[in-house]
């Protein structure tokens, strides 16, 4: 009897254990949603430059740094591209970002993925697709972000307040990084859009931004893009 007794309770205490492993496996230190603007006035070479940025970017030491330092020493990330209204795509679902080597895996799975869309510029409809991303994510975090990426005002879809303040009451935090162009040459209707009275780094704080810590980063060209990204997920993931 008091055999089974000891069993039943080393058997329980296994358990028990195994359900705590489990779910220190899906913990991360934040979940983080990549919102890249794939829309009209994002040329091919552009792109291009976008993607190297975010492929590059998780396997730059600082951000690895960053990363290793956490808690769990790790994080969760998505990324999708997004354009006009019901024009978003998951290039990267949902992986954890704990190494070089995972850094790696996230390069090549976007590597994979071509340039889905060249449509207006919905931040709004972007917003909520990434809120509906975190609320399905697989793992666990204390914060939960997302990132908007954009050279441009928004001209179609959902309200941008409605769609922030929804992703806010829910815990998240919106951060913006703009990339800046010059206007010289540009056609008039893209010039207002990528260069808004006051600056798009303003549009974007006073616009887009929200939640606890919401910050706006700019990069002075696409060509500084990469640079730029890296210091902003250094200051999300630390």
């Amino acid at each position: 009897m008091r055999r089974r007794h000891l069993l039943s309770g080393l058997f329980a205490a296994l358990s028990l254990w195994g359900r705590r492993t489990d779910a220190a496996d899906h913990t991360v230190d934040v979940l983080l949603v990549l919102a890249v603007d794939v829309s009209l006035s994002i040329s091919e070479a552009r792109f291009d430059l976008e993607r190297r940025g975010y492929a590059e970017a998780f396997s730059d030491p600082r951000v690895l740094r960053a990363i290793g330092e956490g808690p769990t020493g790790r994080i969760g990330v998505a990324l999708f591209d997004w354009a006009g209204p019901g024009e978003q795509q998951i290039a990267v679902d949902w992986m954890i970002i704990a190494s070089a080597r995972d850094a790696d895996a996230f390069a090549a799975k976007l590597a994979a993925v071509p340039r889905p869309f060249y449509g207006r510029t919905a931040i709004g409809s972007a917003i909520a697709f990434g809120t509906e991303l975190l609320e399905r994510a697989p793992f666990g975090a204390d914060r939960r972000i997302i990132d908007i990426s954009g050279d441009g005002t928004s001209n179609a879809g959902r309200p941008i307040a409605e769609m922030r303040d929804a992703a806010a009451a829910a815990g998240i935090t919106v951060n913006g990084i703009v990339i800046l162009t010059d206007p010289e040459g540009m056609p008039g209707f893209l010039k207002e859009h990528t260069n808004p009275a006051g600056g798009l780094a303003a549009y974007y704080r006073n616009v887009v931004i929200a939640g606890e810590g919401a910050f706006v980063m700019s990069a002075e060209s696409f060509e500084a893009f990469g640079r730029a990204l890296i210091a902003k997920l250094v200051r999300e993931i630390s």
